[in-house]
């Protein structure tokens, strides 16, 4: 894996398999209608719905949305302020504490360039928290019709509202928010932000390309940019890696049986989730379901 930052920014939700869908029947095992899966990548324009022709059947064919969480619950005034207080430091920590005067004059220069303020006044925030801002406003500057603001997991959650079907979360947003900005000691989301900072054309590029394959439903492009290592210490570590994509793949797949056989349901997640032995595709077949590419 190429960095880690490119997993984070996955979480943020990318999926990858060597068919190049985005959208997954699954059928069998006693189950009465088909569900379906939907792998989004979170920082993808949300026009990218209109390019699949059977996603609108989907919609229509299913009582309920289930997504990584509920969206709009993270939106309340209590869970922004648990968010707020897990993205900062501890009281006998400062982010400039956790860097060199060369990283942290890096570091500063960048934050300035791109988010418009004086790193002084982000001294109390977690590093994680402010590579998760640096990599979505690079989205935002470099990617072509990306609006923070209308996210294809926000979407799909509303449309389900709006038609008064039920919407609901695979997770928790606690343990999202955990998995976030506490999985990893602060001296590693330190390293991990000067893996950004120290190359940050590199890493725009790769934000496009990966895009770039993404809005193609090139899947393949996209997961050979993710396994690509730079054999350095900005590489995603296997226990990193279970974290945020393994394990959490695991918990799901043994929900969604549940769920499936309680009414058809269309499941939105981060793409990143679905690919590989370990992906939620082939967890889902070695339960004996069957589960087909839809264009």
């Amino acid at each position: 894996m190429k960095r880690l930052t490119l997993l984070l920014a996955c979480l943020i939700g990318l999926a990858l398999h060597a068919e190049a869908q985005l959208l997954w029947k699954i059928s069998g095992k006693g189950l009465e209608k088909p569900s379906y899966v939907f792998g989004t990548y979170h920082l993808s324009p949300l026009g990218i719905k209109d390019s699949i022709a059977s996603l609108p059947q989907a919609l229509e064919e299913t009582s309920q949305v289930y997504g990584e969480i509920v969206m709009a619950d993270a939106a309340k005034p209590e869970m922004l302020m648990k968010m707020q207080q897990q993205m900062m430091l501890p009281a006998d920590t400062t982010l400039k504490s956790l860097f060199t005067d060369t990283q942290y004059g890096q570091l500063g220069k960048v934050v300035k360039e791109n988010l418009q303020v004086d790193i002084a006044m982000l001294d109390k925030l977690k590093p994680a928290a402010l590579n998760q801002q640096l990599v979505v406003l690079l989205y935002v500057k470099h990617t072509p019709g990306f609006n923070p603001q209308e996210q294809l997991d926000t979407y799909f959650q509303q449309q389900a509202q709006q038609a008064g079907k039920k919407v609901g979360g695979l997770e928790s947003i606690e343990s999202q928010i955990d998995i976030l900005y506490n999985s990893q000691t602060l001296r590693r989301q330190a390293d991990q932000l000067a893996c950004l900072v120290d190359d940050i054309d590199k890493s725009v590029k790769q934000a496009q390309d990966i895009i770039g394959c993404y809005l193609a439903q090139d899947l393949d492009g996209v997961l050979r940019l993710m396994e690509e290592k730079e054999g350095t210490s900005c590489d995603a570590t296997p226990g990193e890696i279970d974290i945020l994509i393994n394990n959490r793949n695991r918990a799901w797949a043994g929900k969604m049986p549940a769920i499936m056989d309680e009414a058809p349901t269309l499941f939105v997640v981060g793409a990143g989730h679905m690919p590989g032995e370990k992906g939620l595709l082939k967890l889902l077949e070695q339960q004996g379901y069957t589960v087909e590419p839809l264009s």
